[in-house]
């Protein structure tokens, strides 16, 4: 079962780091962090077509790969 977890975990951190580097960038970079600039964390551009695809696969690879890592930690507590 922990075997199970662990390659579901392996897959979803995968995931997770592709549509993460996949997604585009919404500020003015590093810069614009810095000095304050591009503060449009709550504005309403609403993302569309792939971007919003790329978002959600994004979150749902989170949500399995949090989830996935209290389950293996249950799992191998069980089994000792």
């Amino acid at each position: 079962m922990v075997t199970f977890f662990n390659i579901l975990f392996l897959i979803s951190a995968i995931v997770l780091v592709v549509s993460t580097l996949l997604q585009g960038g919404k500020s003015a970079g590093a810069s614009g962090a810095i000095m304050g600039g591009g503060m449009n964390l709550f504005s309403n551009v609403k993302e569309r077509g792939i971007e919003k695809v790329v978002s959600r696969i994004t979150l749902i690879s989170g949500i399995a790969f949090m989830t996935l890592a209290i389950l293996i930690k249950l799992a191998e507590n069980m089994s000792v």
